[in-house]
């Protein structure tokens, strides 16, 4: 089948190659003609694991491509997905410039019955939106599908190739038979595929997404309840999430989800919800809770050092807003060292892949190390933010020879405090009571 992708992100750029991985022939579209470049090149503009390989493949066999031309895709394809960027405006909606140029751009150059999908994160009542402008343009038949992705950053490859679901808003047989055949493959190895009407599958996205978010704000907030009660919230998480009715999954505590998902879809319901006149309490009171957490880390930090952080050297390991990727969207990072530098800390920082990433939010107002432990030298404590797995299992007799004092704030709960105090550490994390 032939395919166009619109929008070259994390989404469009995963689900384009794996579709291509596939036997389709896939044209990936993008304005960014220096973002091209590069993926002509073999240059892969975000870090994925397993996906570099992927594009190299299929480009050297002739079935992904990459082209500013929108028109000549369009006109030689049967499926066009749009994958472009929905972010968050100023009122929590989900912005939906470039989903809407999209359409105008497909209804400009169709040329023959088409399937126009929704894999960009929108609201319900989009499909009809698109519908609208597309048919304000042309009298050619077309259909629109809700197809939302559930990629995980850092596992985007696995998940696009291997999904746990495919969910499919459909209002039309013969869309419905061709997007079956789209997925044929995931089909024949019994990946459960659910259709649905088109509302229902924009909604899906949002409602999964939100979930998600309410486990992690959750397990937040019983951490902080563990550390006034004495508790110890590893041990409350393990006690739960044998119950299968809960699950462990997003159940971990630590300083909160960033990214360019749960942020947005959380704010973009809860503007949704108000809309129409829905409560939304437990929304607010995740996205809430998730800022709150960023707040309270912050002020351990400040606590220990008796409010006084003017010309200290902390060292942060990790600043990505989880591991496996170089996004730095919504990190909690940029909200805790932002913090930390208005009150004159000195930040040396590492992380594996978002170096450059980073350079974006803070500029030269931080120290760029190349490695973890030269961002150790000399260093008042360290701050852990993301749970890389080279941070999981360090030389903890070079880190206490290379810092100035044997201090550890870890938002991601690494380590084991008896471990830590034995080894001459102190250790302050999340949800550990005294």
């Amino acid at each position: 089948m032939r395919v166009c992708v619109i929008g070259t992100g994390y989404v469009g750029l995963v689900v384009g190659t794996c579709f291509a991985e596939f036997g389709n022939y896939v044209i990936c579209v993008d304005n960014d003609i220096a973002k091209l470049e590069k993926l002509n090149k073999g240059i892969i503009p975000i870090y994925e694991p397993g996906l570099k390989d992927l594009i190299e493949r299929n480009v050297n066999d002739k079935r992904l491509s990459f082209s500013p031309d929108i028109k000549k895709a369009v006109e030689e394809s049967l499926v066009c997905i749009i994958a472009v960027g929905t972010p968050q405006s100023e009122d929590g909606s989900a912005n939906m410039e470039y989903v809407y140029e999209a359409a105008k751009s497909i209804a400009q150059s169709i040329n023959g019955y088409k399937v126009i999908v929704e894999k960009s994160t929108v609201p319900v009542g989009s499909a009809d939106e698109i519908t609208k402008i597309i048919k304000s343009y042309t009298d050619i038949e077309f259909d629109v599908v809700s197809n939302p992705e559930f990629l995980k950053q850092g596992e985007a490859v696995s998940d696009c190739l291997k999904p746990d679901r495919i969910i499919i808003g459909i209002d039309s047989i013969k869309a419905a038979e061709i997007i079956k055949e789209l997925y044929s493959p995931y089909i024949k190895n019994n990946v459960p595929t659910i259709l649905m009407d088109v509302k229902s599958a924009e909604m899906t996205k949002y409602a999964s997404n939100s979930f998600l978010a309410l486990k992690i704000s959750y397990a937040n907030e019983i951490a902080n309840i563990c550390e006034k009660v004495g508790a110890d919230v590893e041990k409350v998480r393990k006690g739960m999430a044998t119950d299968k009715r809960i699950g462990g999954e997003f159940l971990y505590s630590g300083i909160g989800y960033g990214g360019s998902c749960f942020p947005k879809d959380v704010k973009s319901l809860i503007k949704t919800a108000k809309d129409k006149g829905c409560s939304c309490a437990i929304l607010e009171a995740t996205d809430e809770t998730n800022k709150n957490q960023r707040i309270l880390f912050t002020q351990k930090i400040l606590k220990k050092f008796n409010n006084d952080i003017n010309g200290k050297t902390l060292a942060v390991w990790g600043l990505s807003f989880k591991p496996k990727t170089n996004d730095m969207r919504e990190a909690p990072s940029i909200t805790i060292i932002k913090a930390l530098l208005e009150r004159g800390a000195i930040i040396q920082a590492y992380d594996p892949k978002a170096m450059e990433s980073a350079k974006i939010h803070f500029k030269d107002t931080i120290t760029y190390s190349n490695s973890a432990y030269e961002a150790l030298h000399n260093s008042d404590c360290l701050i852990l933010l993301t749970e890389w797995n080279e941070f999981q299992k360090p030389d903890f007799d070079k880190m206490k020879k290379l810092m100035k004092s044997p201090i550890i704030f870890d938002g991601r709960n690494q380590y084991n405090p008896d471990s830590m105090k034995e080894m001459g550490f102190e250790y302050i994390c999340i949800g550990k009571g005294n």
